[in-house]
């Protein structure tokens, strides 16, 4: 029960009050993911080098085909974290090298293909990767939604934010399911 009233009044400080104004064509599995990368952002913390100026934004990258719509950028419109704003930037496969500029980077399922490359590319970088591809956070990402019994829940891969220096808060911890990672023959690394 704990867990649930986290997990409610995480959802809500995302959705502030911009849960009146969402249209009907919104998928409320990605609004409820949009409010989740929203709280991750206020949840994990980056090493300094992560932003090249005190004020520099939040740069979530989204890669391949958006699912959310216009439904991330409402939800964080007008929101700062430690005095940052966001910004969101719409990404393709061919756009690799601009990876690197993001701080969050959701990889949409339209990219299930690319995975391993995509991990490879970014993983000793402070980049907060999030999928909802299965077995995106045992393939190396850092998180991963899946959707269980009509909820939207999270995994998280602790050794994947280890080596993109990120501190994940244990209360956001107390909500995920973690996994470890697998080696490509599906075995856990030793």
């Amino acid at each position: 029960m704990k867990k649930f009233g986290l997990l409610i009044v995480l959802f809500a400080m995302a959705l502030g009050s911009h849960a009146e104004g969402v249209g009907s064509s919104d998928s409320s599995e990605y609004l409820i993911k949009a409010g989740f990368i929203y709280n991750f952002a206020k949840l994990v913390e980056w090493p300094t080098i992560a932003f090249p100026h005190p004020d520099s934004p939040i740069v979530i990258g989204i890669l391949g085909d958006d699912p959310f719509g216009a439904t991330l950028d409402r939800t964080v419109a007008d929101k700062k974290i430690e005095g940052r704003a966001f910004v969101i930037k719409r990404l393709k496969w061919s756009d690799l090298k601009n990876f690197k500029d993001c701080n969050i980077l959701f990889v949409s399922s339209s990219e299930k293909d690319h995975i391993d490359s995509i991990v490879d590319a970014v993983k000793f970088l402070p980049i907060l990767t999030i999928g909802d591809t299965p077995g995106f956070a045992a393939r190396g990402g850092i998180m991963n939604f899946v959707v269980e019994d009509n909820k939207v829940r999270f995994e998280v891969n602790l050794d994947a934010a280890k080596h993109a220096d990120l501190t994940i808060s244990s209360r956001l911890l107390t909500l995920a399911r973690i996994v470890q990672q697998v080696r490509a023959d599906g075995r856990k690394p030793e």
